[in-house]
This record gives structure tokens, C-alpha cells and sequence, in this order.
């Protein structure tokens, strides 16, 4: 019997940081059972000797921590030794080596990485154009995107995009029925900003397109989920891409994440030879 751990992330801000190094972390182990507790905006001894306390009733507890003050994370640490429930802090020694190495002393600041500056606002904006260009609407000022994703249906356009507003890029997605139900602004001018051409493997975009259909409940469209006439249409728009000069991604075995990775790299690329 496999045993089932318990993940305590405990974070003086959102836990967003937290949760996101755990999930790098599992990915390295094949067979690890376990539950996650999240506690987030944990900022006071007490808070943190209720959630030891609990940990402490439940068998292979761990914990994993964010907190940037030093006298609250060292109370953490040592009570968490004395319960005998192992420990780690994510953050501490590298902020401790960044100051070295910068030479100057950190502001220890809870949600300093939430902070209400320009980077904010200009990410919020991003989220709010890429919410109202999504499915090729408001096509007429696509002039103004950072980044123009073109593929046919189902190759994951709205869920990069929203994920690329995250990272404040100001994200158009298309959909590619054929070239005609392309902007005339992109067929004249193809490359005034960054276009990317998203793919995938017929066969896969088949069970996609019938899973879509099963959720809506609506009955099967023949020419939407029909594997020939996707292989025809998965054609056509790399034809089309090729013919832009878009470059294309094939997002088949891809995560959204691993997509947009690529796609920022595209961007940067295509930045500096516009520079």
C-alpha cells in the first residue's frame, strides 16, 4: 500500500508561488499519493501553531513554506522541528543569496510580487483586450495585439491566449475556417506583429471536437468531427501558414504552458528583428 502524504503549503501571500513549485516538484516522482492543505496569508505565530497542531494529528505530514519575515518563518521552522513534522522553506536562501550578490538588503514585503505598479496594470489590461479579441471578435483594431494566434477549431487558441494575457502580452486568436475568414488587415499585412500559427495531429483534433460536442450536447456536425475532412482543413491551414510566413506550433502533445513558452520565444524573435 502506497502511503498518502500530506502537503502542507503554507504561504504569507496567495500561495500561488507555493503551489506552483509543488507541482514541479511531484512531476519528478512517478507514485506519490498525496493531499494538498493550502494555507495562504499566513502572517502570525498563532495562525502557524493551529496548522502544526493539525498536521501534527495526521501521519506523513509535510511542509513546504513561503514566508518572507525572518523571525516568523525561523518560529515556523523550529516548531514544525519540535513536532518533529519535516520542513522546508522555498524562498529563504534564495533571497538570502540574491542579497549577497546584489548587495543590498531585502524588503521582506508579503505580496511583494502582487504589488499595484505598472506591470499590473498593464497585465490587467492585457487580460481585459485578450477577453474581448477572443474567437476573432473586435477584429477591426487587431492592430493593437502584441500577438495573433490563427488556427482551425480546437487547437487550444483561447486557453493560450488567456494564458499569454497573463504574462501581459495582448493576445488576438482567429479562428482559421479557410483563408477568406482571415482579417483583411493580416492578409494585407502579414507580418505587422507577431502571428503564430497553432496545429495539431487529425486524429487527436477528432476526439476533441466530438468531446466538444458531447459537453454542449449537441448533436454530431458530420463535416466538424469527420476525420478526412478534418485532414483536408488541418491542410489547408498549414498552406495557409506557410503561405503567410506565420511560423507554426503543433500543439498535439503540448500543454498550454509549454505552447506559450514557445510562442513568447517566437515573440522575442520577432521583436528584435523588428528592432
Amino acid at each position: 500500500m502506497i502511503n498518502t502524504y500530506q502537503i502542507y503549503l503554507i504561504s504569507d501571500s496567495t500561495g500561488e508561488t507555493l503551489e506552483r513549485i509543488f507541482l514541479a516538484l511531484k512531476a519528478q516522482f512517478k507514485n506519490i499519493n498525496y493531499k494538498i492543505h493550502s494555507y495562504s496569508f499566513t502572517r502570525t505565530e498563532n495562525q502557524i501553531l493551529k496548522i502544526i497542531e493539525d498536521a501534527k494529528k495526521k501521519e506523513n505530514a509535510i511542509i513546504l513554506y513561503t514566508i518572507v519575515d525572518n523571525n516568523l518563518a525561523k518560529y515556523l521552522a523550529n516548531t514544525s522541528d519540535d513536532k518533529q513534522i519535516p520542513c522546508f522553506g522555498v524562498l529563504g536562501n534564495l533571497i538570502l543569496n540574491f542579497s549577497k550578490i546584489l548587495n543590498q538588503k531585502a524588503s521582506h514585503e508579503p505580496s511583494g510580487q502582487h504589488i499595484l505598479n505598472d506591470e499590473y496594470y498593464n497585465r490587467i489590461e492585457a487580460i481585459q483586450f485578450t477577453m474581448n479579441h477572443d474567437d476573432g471578435n473586435l477584429s477591426n483594431d487587431i492592430d493593437k495585439s502584441d500577438i495573433i494566434l490563427v488556427g482551425v477549431s480546437r487547437t487550444s487558441k483561447t486557453p493560450t491566449s488567456i494564458y499569454l494575457a497573463n504574462k501581459g502580452f495582448k493576445t488576438s486568436n482567429i479562428p482559421l475556417v479557410n483563408e477568406n475568414s482571415l482579417p483583411e488587415k493580416l492578409k494585407k499585412e502579414p507580418q505587422f506583429t507577431c502571428v503564430v500559427g497553432l496545429s495539431t495531429e487529425p486524429e487527436r483534433l477528432v476526439d476533441l471536437r466530438k468531446n466538444r460536442m458531447n459537453s454542449l450536447r449537441e448533436g454530431e456536425k458530420t463535416n466538424y468531427t469527420n476525420l478526412e475532412d478534418i485532414k483536408h482543413e488541418v491542410t489547408n491551414a498549414k498552406k495557409t501558414f506557410q503561405k503567410y510566413k506565420w511560423p507554426v506550433i503543433d500543439v498535439t502533445r503540448k500543454s498550454v504552458e509549454e505552447t506559450a513558452a514557445s510562442i513568447i520565444k517566437i515573440h522575442e524573435i520577432y521583436s528584435n528583428n523588428v528592432k
